[in-house]
């Protein structure tokens, strides 16, 4: 019996495609509720326009000044992929439009927390700092803003998390999920409103007559690179515009036109630029980036994205390659203690809650985040996992499920429960807090109790949404390059995933933990091979199984320069 349920997409039918379009790529466009022609154009031109951003002009007027002054712009960024490259992108672009004193400071996640504390003003104005801009977070920071104020220094929020009931009393902030803004797009990242903010100050200058042969006005394409990267490691919805700064960045990593430092994690990563799709930055360099703020400091994978000698950039990506094996360890380590943690649930309860909770006092504080998305993949349901942080509190990083707005429970408990949760925050699919150790008892029962309420009980349905079924003569380099092609894929814009029967004729495992197989369509067609990645090595391989249910992304093999098609397998059953 299958755990996870298989659905298949509806297509659409009003629609204004061109007619002549391919037959598939047509289906696959109506099945993501694509309408119109215009929402796949791809060109820079589409972008949506930055003037509607709420305190746009605000912000511009304050970096305009700051650097007419030749004052000391500080940068503060976050320490993910979205801070790394939003803060990367700032400083280059703040540099290229002449100033001539931007520095940046990345908090560490154990010593400073998350945002723009007070500890991390203090830090910013014992560095000089004149003007603290503030790129993927700031939102949350009253204490932060309220601290810098006092000491005179301006704070300009640039931030894509959701507000709370407040804002702090910064002199610009720039969201697009403030109430008040009117920029179409919310999925926007912490990079490309970072991206944006740029993009309105250079033309603010421009009008000015700033530019000059002595002071050369920048092309901020150089830098999308950076806004692609960010954007899709941070996860963020591809909307229409998103996908245009994606495809943009992918288009000039393919083309070589892109930072060292993303360069040297190609390389390290071994992914070739020229055949770079959405889902490398997200599987492959984003974690490398990650794991530097995870387990160390930020501030390494900012110098990687900052660096213009390829020789120091491949010297700081190996260094990031080394912390991502250890996080992989670590991650190993409190996925195999969790398992055992949901064991004892069920001993204790015969079922599991329908929002869990977990907590082990030798986690690790930077890899709770990926562990309750593990977790949360595992058991379809939402999941929150903690670690301590070293002064009695615990920091817990959650993940959610479709339909359940992740920090909207956490708003619920805090209301019904005040002073149980010191401080959370974050988005509808994942959301960060923290609370007294001796707290988490209360709050793992009442998180399973809203759960509960908001699902009215019925546990969340593991869903497998399919395309639908591809044809013997579909399976085929020409149609992978298509699909390749036809994207950027990603959050809330899925790269196609299908569905078939196969006669199973080859199985074995490599790699420890991955199922390679040669199957055929079972009404006949051509011999392929498939991969799934870390099955269930006490069920696979089984030489009883001689046909399959996949579910799977149709991919290019490329091996000695050879190519292959190569069936990258999500999900297999046997019939």
């Amino acid at each position: 019996m299958k755990q996870i349920e298989l659905r298949r997409r509806k297509v659409q039918t009003d629609t204004d495609l061109p007619a002549d379009m391919h037959a598939l790529l047509r289906r696959l466009y109506l099945q993501r509720n694509v309408q119109h022609a215009s929402e796949l154009e791809r060109g820079l031109r589409s972008l949506l326009p930055f003037q509607s951003l709420a305190g746009i002009d605000t912000a511009v007027a304050l970096l305009h000044q700051a650097l007419s002054d030749g004052r000391r712009i500080m940068v503060v960024g976050d320490f993910d992929a979205d801070g790394a490259t939003s803060t990367a992108l700032s400083v280059l672009a703040l540099r290229s439009m002449g100033g001539q004193d931007i520095q940046y400071l990345v908090p560490n996640r154990f010593d400073d927390g998350y945002g723009l504390s007070p500890e991390v003003v203090e830090q910013a104005r014992a560095r000089g700092a004149q003007l603290i801009l503030t790129v993927d977070n700031g939102i949350s920071s009253h204490a932060g803003v309220e601290c810098a104020n006092g000491h005179g220094i301006p704070v300009l929020i640039t931030d894509h998390h959701l507000p709370g009931d407040s804002l702090p009393l910064a002199a610009a902030i720039i969201n697009p999920n403030l109430s008040e803004c009117q920029f179409p797009s919310s999925a926007l990242a912490g990079v490309g409103v970072a991206f944006y903010l740029m993009l309105a100050l250079r033309a603010h200058l421009r009008s000015l007559g700033w530019f000059s042969e002595q002071r050369v006005e920048p092309n901020l394409a150089e830098w999308l690179d950076l806004v692609a990267l960010g954007t899709v490691a941070d996860v963020v919805p591809l909307d229409h515009n998103n996908r245009i700064l994606v495809w943009q960045g992918l288009s000039r990593i393919r083309a070589n036109k892109c930072r060292p430092g993303i360069r040297a994690l190609l390389e390290i990563a071994n992914r070739d630029a020229r055949q770079l799709v959405a889902s490398d930055l997200g599987f492959a360099l984003g974690p490398r980036l990650n794991a530097a703020g995870r387990l160390d400091d930020m501030s390494v994978g900012v110098a990687l994205l900052l660096t213009e000698d390829l020789a120091q950039a491949r010297m700081l990506a190996s260094e990031l390659d080394a912390l991502n094996q250890t996080r992989k360890e670590i991650e190993q380590g409190m996925q195999s203690e969790a398992m055992t943690l949901c064991d004892q649930l069920v001993r204790e309860s015969q079922d599991l809650p329908l929002g869990l909770a977990f907590y082990h006092p030798e986690w690790h504080q930077g890899v709770v985040g990926i562990l309750a998305s593990r977790l949360k993949e595992r058991f379809h349901r939402p999941v929150i996992a903690f670690a301590p942080a070293g002064d009695g509190t615990l920091k817990g990083s959650g993940r959610s499920v479709q339909g359940l707005h992740m920090r909207d429970v956490l708003e619920r408990i805090d209301s019904r429960h005040p002073g149980l949760i010191l401080k959370f925050g974050g988005h509808a699919m994942a959301a960060g807090l923290s609370l007294p150790e001796e707290n988490f008892a209360l709050f793992r029962t009442q998180f399973a109790a809203v759960i509960d309420e908001w699902l009215d009980g019925e546990a969340p349905q593991g869903i497998i949404w399919s395309d639908g079924a591809l044809t013997p003569a579909e399976l085929d380099i020409p149609t992978a390059e298509l699909l390749r092609e036809a994207g950027p894929w990603g959050q809330n814009f899925p790269e196609p995933l299908f569905d078939g029967r196969f006669k199973l004729l080859q199985q074995r495992i490599v790699g420890q933990k991955h199922l390679k197989v040669m199957i055929e369509p079972v009404h006949g067609g051509p011999l392929l091979d498939g991969i799934a990645f870390n099955v269930d090595t006490q069920l696979w391989p089984d030489s009883s199984v001689r046909e399959v249910e996949l579910a799977y992304k149709l991919d290019i093999n490329e091996f000695r320069g050879n190519r292959s098609v190569q069936l990258i397998i999500d999900h297999i059953w046997p019939v």
